[in-house]
């Protein structure tokens, strides 16, 4: 028997790894510089890796699935490490033209390694959520903390590497690091035994489990695209993510508009991004077992419909900081809550499918946040004004997570009457065949 916690490690391992690629801004101006392309040419191959990221994620789950976790887990180490390569050879001097640098860039970091990140990203969670289901947020929050670490612990690595050793080396040592190590978590990877539980989620000899985990409606991938539940989902992630891609995207020049401060503050402002991001996901993926995922939902909406609309007005470094965090902590915590609330409505047999069907929205979300933030911030003249915005279109995620919260409410109701009834009528049954005290 593997030990869960060991299997939660795995899983963080990978998401470590593939995390890197919020790690990208340190990779733009260098390149930048050295093949004279533009910014908006530099970060479309981010843009690129986002995107792909959630096709394949959609298209890739049902491949953890049916496949488990080792061979996905194995499948995104060699995809990662393909693009990290074939980035090595594209900013490389055996490619004279930087055109072609460009569009191998674009084919190998943004296409062939988006593979490997979206693969990698569902790989974890269905094996997470069955060793774990006395704490479903919990596990998949400590898997996928780490995708929200890694650019908060990478970054300064990525950036001495490139000025010690020059892009190309760069990134073929970070293809050959996480090659090794998304191999060697991938192997630790595997489901439970069929019927497996944590000691004590089930109470010996007694009808009432200690922790009874309801899945409201199970279902498959193909069957759960079909239900509103899957769409309520898949809206609130689409603006969660949106807006945090697009104050993520603008942090650092925000910062010096609103709040008056030089580039090289706002860029130790930035810096936190990371961090905050991180300790959101295993945070509120923890707290959502305590207060349910509907609550936590209505919660992360809440906070950022204040936290969007009082930004602008802050004038104080700290009181400025303290809100961005906060609203980077939901960001991220919308990430790592989400799994579990998958886990809750459609059951866990597919989870890793319908996460990456839900998945989707991040890749449109990627293509339109850090766009739509420019667009905004070009036509308002303001980044206060870009805030408000997008403060009043938290309100529809709002409204969304309410109604989400009404649905889940009166499922329960409709759960506890019927286990209600499965209990009575066993109870009935032991009385009547003696083996339960009338007292």
């Amino acid at each position: 028997m593997k030990n869960r916690w060991l299997i939660a490690l795995a899983g963080l391992g990978i998401h470590i790894s593939i995390g890197s690629v919020y790690a990208w801004s340190v990779f733009s101006k260098p390149l930048q510089k050295a093949f004279g392309w533009s910014l908006q040419q530099a970060n479309f191959t981010f843009g690129l890796a986002i995107f792909t990221l959630g096709v394949s994620a959609a298209i890739m789950g049902h491949v953890v699935e049916h496949r488990g976790p080792r061979f996905s887990g194995t499948v995104s180490a060699l995809f990662w490490a393909a693009g990290l390569f074939g980035s090595a050879l594209a900013t490389s001097d055996t490619i004279v033209s930087n055109d072609a640098r460009l569009w191998l860039l674009y084919l190998f970091y943004g296409l062939i390694g988006g593979v490997g990140l979206g693969t990698g990203y569902v790989t974890p969670v269905s094996t997470l959520i069955k060793w774990f289901p006395d704490h479903r947020g919990l596990a998949t929050g400590l898997a996928i903390m780490g995708f929200g670490f890694a650019s908060f612990l990478g970054a300064p690595v990525i950036g001495h590497l490139i000025e010690a050793m020059g892009l190309s080396a760069t990134f073929l040592i970070l293809g050959t690091v996480y090659l090794i190590f998304m191999l060697a978590s991938a192997a630790y990877l595997e489901p439970p035994p069929i019927g497996w539980r944590p000691r004590g989620f089930i109470q010996p000899d007694s009808l009432k489990p200690l922790r009874r985990q309801i899945d409201l409606m199970p279902m498959t991938a193909n069957q759960a695209v079909r239900t509103l539940p899957f769409y309520g989902l898949w809206i609130m992630m689409f603006i969660n993510i949106s807006c945090g891609i697009a104050v993520i995207s603008v942090a650092s020049p925000m910062a010096q508009e609103l709040i008056g401060i030089n580039a090289i503050a706002a860029a130790a402002i930035v810096g936190m991004n990371g961090l905050f991001n991180g300790l959101g996901r295993i945070g509120w993926a923890s707290l959502s077992d305590r207060i349910g995922r509907p609550n936590t939902y209505v919660i992360f909406f809440l906070i950022e419909i204040l936290a969007f609309g009082f930004l602008p007005s802050l004038k104080e470094m700290l009181a400025f900081q303290v809100v961005l965090y906060l609203i980077m902590t939901c960001y991220g915590g919308g990430f790592s809550t989400l799994p579990a609330y998958i886990g809750d409505l459609f059951g866990t047999h597919q989870v890793s499918a319908i996460h990456g069907y839900v998945l989707t929205a991040w890749a449109l979300a990627g293509i339109t946040g850090s766009s739509l933030a420019a667009f905004l911030r070009e036509e308002t003249g303001s980044y206060g004004d870009m805030m408000r915005i997008f403060a009043g279109v938290f309100i529809v995620a709002l409204s969304v997570a309410i109604a989400m919260r009404v649905f889940v409410a009166r499922e329960l109701v409709k759960h506890h009457l019927k286990y209600s009834e499965v209990e009575s009528d066993a109870f009935d049954v032991a009385l009547a065949e003696g083996e339960t005290d009338t007292e």
